[in-house]
């Protein structure tokens, strides 16, 4: 297998490297509940989707 010549300088492995970064996520917001969520995904919240209720949510007792 094939060996490297001579090392890498820091600058060199760095300017590299530098691409490796993390993104942030594009988060968009529900039309039904205006909360922030993922794209082409359903509402976590509210179970909407598309502007149509995809899952219905059970009401929560609080008694």
């Amino acid at each position: 297998m094939a060996q490297p010549k001579r090392r890498w300088s820091k600058r060199r492995t760095g300017l590299r490297r530098s691409t490796w970064k993390l993104e942030e996520k594009n988060l968009g917001t529900c039309s039904h509940c205006h909360e922030p969520v993922l794209p082409h995904t359903v509402c976590s919240n509210c179970g909407y989707y598309d502007g149509k209720e995809v899952i219905t949510k059970k009401a929560s007792n609080e008694d």
